[in-house]
């Protein structure tokens, strides 16, 4: 419960952030061009707080539904006005004007992302040095003879200090080329490079499995079989297991650590275990009968435990930190990299390269949002920019009913000299309106097989 009240506070704490900031670009340059404001609405839906304020007594406003927002401006089209207030009306406005009142909205939302990655890096992001554990055999990193305890420094030339910097770096390679090229320290202190072919990676497995079709594996310290913390219901907690267990055996079979422990699991699906623990320092023994999972591999089997937390050692732990200055060139850096890898991303999806069941809803968005509140501010941080990038990409795409779609009859009006018909917008909206609205279910599908389905 407590979870499920973090990732709903975190959701809303977010959403409401990202899209204050998206409606305050249109309001503020807006204001700044001379139209007039009506109403500054986060959320839709019927008004939970309204504020009227100002000369023209905008109203300020936060509705029941928080899944967008608006800003209503003076229009001619939208109902009569005074004469005296035409020229403050945004369809009397120059078609520039226009663009900058619309673009501002996406505008905003990279700055916000840029000011938020900015202050991640002066406050420090803390992350795990980048060295390799297990080597698959014959595979790409393998025949490049990249060894485990390995230690990636660099990648196509850039400084890779984390696992997270390392794993960026290569996907990027890997869209924009042939090779991924990468400068490695082996434990003798003695760097090489080698250059791993991607070639014959297609694009979906390069964003969403990269690291396993290159055969490499971040190092992790042996984690025991010790009981960590155990889902409520689950057949661990069913069957008598308690925080703290360490699993000595399973159907006589010694348990050295907790991969052999859950390969097992995974492989018993409603197959009872007679499972040796040892509690106390007590030794004895207890039946467990794994759960059924349906996954995209087929039946596996699932207790409900996670292991007891283990930390790494220090000596591959790092904090990723910048002085104010450079905080904000990186800032630039990272969310110009992160738009142009969401635009290639949502290009993939639509030429059939890269499976729309990556799409992800408000659900999906909802659970990393709890998840990067309870992991510190830094997470936290990278998760609003990352999310107020993708809202800035997808504003600018050129479908009716989002600021794309307007910015798109902008600029025909500048080519052809006049404006479309709104008969002619009304039919594109319409046709918008279908558009996202396909969109929205195929997105709550994807987050509804995650969340029963994984």
């Amino acid at each position: 419960m407590s979870s499920f009240l973090t990732s709903l506070s975190a959701f809303i704490f977010a959403i409401g952030v990202l899209i204050a900031f998206h409606e305050f670009g249109h309001y503020w340059v807006a204001r700044r061009c001379g139209v007039k404001v009506l109403r500054y609405s986060i959320g839709f839906g019927k008004p939970l707080w309204l504020r009227r304020h100002g000369a023209d007594q905008t109203e300020y406003v936060i509705a029941a539904i928080p899944l967008g927002g608006y800003v209503k401006m003076l229009d001619e089209r939208e109902g009569e006005v005074p004469a005296n207030e035409a020229h403050r009306a945004f369809n009397r406005q120059s078609v520039s004007k226009r663009i900058a009142i619309v673009a501002a909205g996406p505008v905003f939302n990279f700055v916000f992302a840029i000011f938020a990655y900015a202050l991640m890096y002066v406050v420090g992001v803390p992350g795990i040095k980048p060295v390799v554990g297990e080597v698959k055999e014959q595979s790409i990193a393998y025949n490049a003879n990249i060894h485990a305890n390995d230690e990636i420094i660099a990648v196509d030339g850039e400084l890779t200090p984390t696992w997270g910097s390392a794993r960026m770096a290569m996907l990027q390679s890997a869209l924009q080329n042939d090779r991924i090229n990468l400068e490695l320290q082996d434990p003798a202190q003695q760097r090489y490079h080698v250059s791993l072919p991607v070639n014959a990676i297609s694009t979906e497995n390069k964003q969403s499995l990269l690291m396993e079709e290159l055969g490499l594996s971040p190092y992790r310290p042996p984690i025991p079989a010790v009981m960590g913390k155990l889902s409520a219901g689950g057949a661990a907690e069913r069957d008598g297991l308690l925080p703290g267990d360490r699993i000595v055996a399973s159907d006589g079979r010694e348990i050295r650590d907790w991969e052999a422990w859950v390969n097992i699991v995974r492989d018993s699906p409603e197959k009872k275990l007679q499972v040796t623990i040892e509690r106390n320092g007590n030794i004895r023994q207890i039946d467990l009968t794994p759960e059924a999972l349906e996954s995209e591999t087929g039946t596996i089997g699932r207790i409900g435990a996670l292991p007891e937390p283990v930390e790494y050692p220090k000596e591959l732990q790092t904090v990723l930190s910048h002085s104010p200055g450079t905080a904000f060139y990186t800032a630039i850096v990272k969310t110009w990299q992160m738009s142009v890898l969401t635009l290639r991303m949502i290009g993939n999806m639509l030429i059939g390269e890269v499976s729309v069941k990556n799409l992800s809803g408000p659900i999906t968005i909802a659970t990393y949002a709890g998840y990067t509140a309870s992991e510190g501010l830094p997470t936290f941080l990278s998760f609003l920019a990352i999310v107020s990038i993708s809202l800035g990409v997808l504003n600018l795409l050129p479908i009716p009913m989002l600021d794309g779609g307007h910015l798109l009859f902008y600029f025909i009006e500048i080519i052809k000299g006049s404006a479309l018909s709104d008969e002619t917008q009304l039919k594109m909206q319409h046709i918008g309106i279908v558009l996202l609205g396909l969109l929205m279910m195929l997105a709550f599908y994807n987050d509804i097989q995650r969340l029963f389905w994984g």
